[in-house]
């Protein structure tokens, strides 16, 4: 069943401050939607809104299966909520003492009836999800032991483990070196366009935007500046404004592909030359 995500007219804050400003966004099935900007700007903010962990003063989380009505998520119970979305957040529990399988397997938690063991199903959900994120010969390590980018990697599989309709996640590739990075994109994109989820991404790297999402949400100061197509949100005039600094980017006429070039007080520097004395 495909799952629809929206927040509708999302106004957040904390205690008195509010710091996101009526703010839209739709996560569609089969499409990745990144949401971009500076530090402070909101964009943690309406993702933790829109995983239920951030109640909004007005607007509303709702979810639409299929075509049909939007329902709104404040009255679901957590464990139906948690059979419909998964969140990956920044702030994990650092689990001791298990291993890796059985970190995964937390994610089959909310299809689980109560007493039950593992079943079929779970096993089989458990293996695809450690498969697609690298970490099966690890299964039966302790966590313990793991890297950050393996124990990011163990998480990732706990989320795809359990196998929702939508799947949100705060800077996933945060702590993975290149290689995980690229990987872990690329997982986005399979989950998008091999399982038909709706994905929903808060990313720091304007490049990894370019290269994962259809559909580019750009915050500042808690508001909405842009949203749309990479090619009409990643634009020169956008960036160096919200960020602050000039921002040059180009498109790749063979990929599409937006290229960012911050350009910093020393980008233009000229090679030094060598110069040959001759005696």
């Amino acid at each position: 069943m495909t799952q629809t995500l929206i927040g509708d007219d999302l106004v957040l804050g904390y205690q008195d401050t509010t710091v996101v400003h009526g703010v839209s966004v739709q996560l569609r099935p089969g499409m990745v939607t990144a949401l971009i900007g500076p530090n402070g700007s909101g964009k943690s903010t309406v993702l933790r809104s829109l995983a239920r962990l951030h109640r909004p003063v007005t607007g509303r989380v709702g979810l639409r299966d299929g075509l049909g009505d939007v329902e709104d998520v404040a009255p679901l119970s957590a464990r139906d909520f948690a059979r419909r979305v998964t969140l990956l957040s920044q702030s994990r529990p650092h689990p001791s003492g298990l291993q890796v399988r059985d970190v995964v397997a937390f994610g089959r938690h909310p299809h689980r009836r109560r007493f039950d063991g593992l079943r079929g199903a779970d096993h089989a959900a458990i293996d695809r999800a450690m498969a697609v994120t690298g970490i099966t010969a690890m299964a039966d390590r302790a966590v313990d032991q793991l890297s950050g980018g393996e124990l990011q990697r163990v998480w990732l599989a706990t989320c795809l483990a359990q196998d929702t309709g939508v799947v949100l996640l705060d800077e996933p590739t945060n702590h993975l070196d290149l290689r995980y990075q690229v990987e872990t994109l690329d997982l986005l994109r399979d989950l998008a366009d091999d399982h038909g989820t709706a994905l929903g991404v808060v990313l720091h790297d304007l490049n990894h935007t370019a290269l994962v999402a259809d559909h580019v949400v750009l915050m500042h100061d808690g508001r909405l500046r842009a949203a749309g197509a990479p090619a009409e949100v990643l634009t020169g005039e956008h960036l160096s404004d919200v960020y602050g600094l000039s921002i040059d980017t180009t498109l790749d006429p063979e990929t599409g592909t937006v290229r960012i070039e911050p350009q910093g007080r020393h980008h233009r520097r000229t090679p030094r030359h060598t110069h040959h004395h001759h005696q």
